[in-house]
């Protein structure tokens, strides 16, 4: 079909980067966002610089590709960071920094990019959620809160936004092998803290391990391809591997009690 124009946010490194490229290979008309203007995209994506932190920046950001395009089909709300660390161990500071990206920084691209694609009546938003967000991950739960809260407003966003020809659809990555890894912040009473400092190590080894062992992100572009050429496309789709997926399958059928067995002797947190 004819060429889409395609924003992308967070499209400097991994899945992102991913989904920048794979898109423009197919000949949509991509545009990346970064943080750093000066990053290096992948050949053939428009770098627009943008921090989905800033209402500005966003608004911006926005305004620059309906410039240059005077349309908007789709959008990849890609751009985000994971913190690790416990609960109790994390300030409220410290959670709040992660909403104003993962869950504020969502929101603001959807009501930027919102008003265009109901003119339109037409418009795809693909919101890239994660596992996390179906399940509650160990040392991962603040990250989790933030993709929870994603799913559940994208879910809403479908059901107001279908009248007005727009699609809103979440998709829920495993673990691959991105710079997602090496980029994860850690609390600042992480190592202070003896209470949970075993654990934790125990469970984000396991969980880094699966990271540096994942498949690489081409495999969640190819999926966003898919997503953007189906005439009436699912609320979600998982991307990953088996084992993953299936734990978010088996967390709505098995016993909470043995799955939540099974998933500390997987992070090796049980007694």
């Amino acid at each position: 079909g004819m060429a889409r124009v395609v924003l992308v946010t967070g499209a400097s490194s991994g899945i992102g980067r991913a989904c920048a490229a794979h898109l423009a290979a197919r000949g949509d008309r991509v545009y990346g966002t970064s943080r750093h203007p000066d990053a290096s995209l992948p050949s053939g994506v428009r770098t627009i610089p943008m921090d989905v932190n800033d209402d500005t920046s966003v608004a911006s950001g926005v305004a620059h590709v309906l410039e240059a395009e005077e349309r908007l089909d789709a959008v990849v709300n890609n751009a985000g960071f994971g913190i690790a660390g416990a609960v109790e161990a994390t300030t409220i500071e410290e959670a709040k920094s992660l909403f104003e990206t993962n869950f504020f920084g969502v929101l603001r691209v959807c009501r930027a990019v919102l008003p265009t694609m109901r003119q339109q009546r037409a418009g795809t938003i693909i919101n890239i959620s994660s596992l996390a967000g179906r399940i509650g991950l160990p040392y991962q739960g603040i990250y989790s809160a933030t993709k929870f809260a994603v799913e559940g407003a994208t879910e809403a966003l479908r059901m107001e936004v279908r009248p007005f020809g727009i699609r809103v659809v979440l998709i829920e990555p495993g673990d691959f092998h991105t710079g997602f890894t090496a980029h994860r912040r850690y609390v600042a009473a992480a190592e202070q803290d003896p209470t949970y400092r075993e654990h934790m190590h125990r469970a984000m080894g396991v969980a880094e391990a699966d990271e540096i062992h994942g498949a690489a992100p081409e495999a969640v572009a190819r999926l966003v391809a898919h997503v953007l050429d189906s005439a009436s496309p699912r609320v979600r789709y998982s991307v990953g591997s088996a084992s993953q997926r299936a734990a978010a399958a088996l967390k709505g059928v098995l016993p909470s009690r043995l799955f939540e067995w099974g998933l500390m002797r997987y992070y090796r947190i049980g007694r």
